[in-house]
């Protein structure tokens, strides 16, 4: 795949807002190629378009894989796998949230839980730390349930919402 200077620089600036996202670079520049490909592509192409080892081209597309952004298509008279992503911005969005949650938010729900829990018994922990604690289990907790609300919104409904912007709170009253 031959990639122009504009593709060129998207691919580079995705794999750099990667590792800001706690990403490895070779992981987000293929997913970004990817996106931008027109037809799925095979791991060879992939990394001789991006100059990346094979070997990490098919350990980002298994992490790719796990995190719900890459699958594999098959081309006919081609024995190949090929790979693409959702070219749908909103589902990417939607696939990486719900990914995150899955697996930062509900072990972090589940391990504050327990120490609710612990702390019913705990005599050595002072009043003022379990209460934190429960506050952060409370914000989490309010998160993940407004965030599995908001994902059962139609997506017409959650772009109206976002063009509304801070517009939206002349609709809710304060205390």
């Amino acid at each position: 795949m031959h990639l122009t200077p504009i593709m060129e620089e998207y691919v580079l600036h995705w794999g750099e807002m990667g590792t800001r996202w706690g990403v490895n670079r070779s992981v987000a520049q293929i997913h970004a190629l990817l996106y931008l490909s027109p037809k799925p592509l095979p791991a060879d192409e992939i990394a001789e378009t991006l100059s990346i080892a094979r070997s990490n081209v098919s350990t980002s597309l298994r992490e790719l894989h796990s995190w719900g952004l890459a699958r594999v298509a098959h081309t006919l008279g081609d024995r190949r796998d090929h790979f693409e992503t959702e070219k749908d911005m909103w589902a990417l969005l939607l696939t990486i949230v719900e990914e995150r949650k899955r697996r930062e938010i509900d072990p972090t729900l589940t391990m504050l839980r327990k120490c609710i829990l612990e702390a019913e018994t705990d005599t050595e922990t002072p009043e003022e730390i379990k209460d934190r604690i429960g506050d952060t289990l409370a914000f989490l907790d309010s998160l993940a349930t407004w965030y599995d609300q908001v994902k059962r919104v139609p997506r017409p409904t959650l772009l109206a919402l976002m063009k509304l912007g801070g517009k939206i709170s002349g609709f809710v009253k304060s205390k």
